[in-house]
């Protein structure tokens, strides 16, 4: 199916984890149907620990994994993938949560 593609999103900065929480309800309460999976490491403001989420559907998870390593490039990595992602559209929301 042509329609089924994905959008990756690597930004460097800190998430505003109250930001992030409100846009990606709002994403899996509009749009949820059509992304059929989502993951990714978060580099969340505050938190010494990567956040590790998963997703399918409007069904998501997030829990704190390890310590970012001395030395490790701390930044956001998502994945979607689904059917009619506009690139754009999940990029600048994402780049919204940025603190």
């Amino acid at each position: 199916d042509a329609s089924v593609t994905s959008v990756g999103i690597e930004e460097p900065a800190e998430v505003d984890p109250v930001k992030l929480n409100a846009w990606l309800s709002e994403l899996l309460q509009t749009q949820g149907q059509d992304i059929y999976r989502s993951k990714g490491i978060l580099n969340v403001k505050g938190s010494p620990k990567r956040v590790v989420f998963q997703g399918v559907h409007m069904l998501f998870e997030a829990s704190a994994d390890r310590l970012w390593n001395a030395g490790e490039r701390r930044s956001n990595r998502l994945v979607f993938i689904g059917r009619h992602l506009d690139r754009a559209a999940l990029t600048a929301g994402f780049r919204a949560c940025l603190a």
